[in-house]
């Protein structure tokens, strides 16, 4: 039975579950060897997790580095169309920039899949940064000791638990995992002030408290605090939250398409880079430091495997990334029945047809132009000829010349 402190929300509880197992699972084995902390276990957790997510990670990698490739022949295919609205350029524009995927094998929505099989996994971390306890028994089990079980009297068990607490806390306290929620977050001044409110339980709870604090503390830093602004050691984890975020960021951040004003996706990738370290930080200062933590350690462990993957992509050539991908499309197409050849005939079907009707337009445009100016010469020849040998009237000339205009207007409809 999911308890009422972890996350339900569909799939992302699902994803939760399990990876609220493999937390559990690294807390255990910590504690096995005598450091049941909290911090450790969440960098432990955090490495997992990114290795277990390696296969997609070298995937949007590769995506990446295909994608700052491609870039220079995309932005050419829309500079060669840029203010060209008419339906005839836009699909004209969007044929050549398939023909630019299809080259190498991928497509625009490549590295789409990888993002969205990451999100749920993402929200799901974040619910087990969120609510340790909810997703490991051992430190929940110090905060049911403190509220009391049937067996084991605690202060839940008083009569006037509801109204004592209600002076500490606005939340929802009508069950157990509710009150462990709002008690994972509480200060050193409120265990003070609940100690006060319950006297009878006041050993108990200073007991469970002090290793709830051991578990949580990680280099002089409650994990289940938020570090605020206070002058502190607490005071680095939003700083280097801020900083392994924006190096991350930057690690990934195309340097070619950075020094392109013109492309807005430079645009966005600077504004990305800037603002995506300052909301780590500003989060960070006011969400439990386990989170910030997390930040963290999820960032120096994308640098470095960035870095691994990067060296390994370099190292097999890029051309084999493209040889690789266009391998598989055309393994894709063979299952389908349909060939490379007839993939490729068909995918220039449309600009074949599109060039077809261009040329005629263009041909008859240009027997338009031709025509004219032959009426045009066939004008001038009869004046020149008139002023030389002087005969003529003038009427008839002018008739002539009627009639050669008139010849000439006909021939432009």
């Amino acid at each position: 039975m999911i308890s009422l402190t972890q996350s339900t929300t569909p799939v992302i509880g699902q994803v939760a579950w399990v990876l609220g197992k493999i937390m559990n699972g690294l807390f255990l084995a910590l504690d096995s060897i005598g450091i049941a902390n909290i911090g450790l276990a969440i960098i432990l957790f955090t490495i997992v997790v990114k290795l277990l997510m390696l296969p997609l990670t070298v995937k949007q990698q590769k995506y990446t580095k295909l994608t700052n490739v491609m870039n220079p022949e995309i932005q050419a295919v829309q500079k060669k169309y840029k203010g060209k609205k008419d339906q005839e350029s836009v699909m004209k524009m969007n044929e050549e920039q398939k023909k630019v995927y299809e080259k190498y094998g991928t497509s625009p929505t490549g590295g789409c899949l990888q993002i969205f099989i990451q999100m749920p996994i993402l929200f799901a971390l974040y619910q087990i940064i969120q609510n340790i306890p909810a997703y490991v028994p051992q430190l929940k089990s110090l905060f049911t000791n403190i509220l009391g079980t049937s067996s084991n009297p605690g202060i839940m068990s008083s009569p006037d638990f509801a109204e004592k607490m209600a002076t500490i806390t606005k939340g929802d306290i009508s069950t157990p995992d509710h009150v462990i929620d709002i008690m994972t977050k509480f200060s050193s001044s409120q265990w003070d002030t609940v100690r006060d409110l319950f006297p009878t339980y006041a050993d108990k709870i200073a007991t469970n408290v002090d290793k709830i604090n051991h578990m949580n503390n990680f280099l002089g830093v409650n994990m289940s605090q938020n570090p605020g602004l206070v002058i502190g050691v607490s005071l680095l984890i939003p700083i280097l939250a801020g900083l392994s975020q924006w190096m991350s960021v930057k690690l990934q951040q195309n340097p070619a398409m950075a020094n392109n004003d013109d492309n807005p996706a430079a645009a966005s990738m600077k504004m990305m880079t800037t603002v995506m370290p300052l909301m780590s930080a500003v989060f960070a200062i006011s969400l439990p430091a386990g989170l910030g933590l997390y930040w963290i350690a999820q960032a120096v462990v994308q640098i470095i495997l960035q870095l691994i993957i990067n060296r390994h992509i370099d190292r097999i050539g890029i051309d084999s990334i493209i040889q690789a991908n266009v391998d598989k499309k055309n393994k894709k197409r063979e299952k389908k029945g349909l060939p490379q050849k007839v993939i490729s005939n068909n995918a220039n079907t449309y600009t074949k047809n599109v060039e077809k009707y261009t040329s005629k337009n263009a041909d008859k445009i240009e027997s338009l132009k031709k025509i004219k100016e032959e009426n045009s010469n066939k004008v001038k020849d009869i004046i020149s000829t008139s002023q030389k040998n002087k005969t003529g009237s003038p009427s008839s000339l002018a008739e002539k010349a009627g009639m050669v205009s008139k010849y000439n207007d006909k021939n432009k409809k």
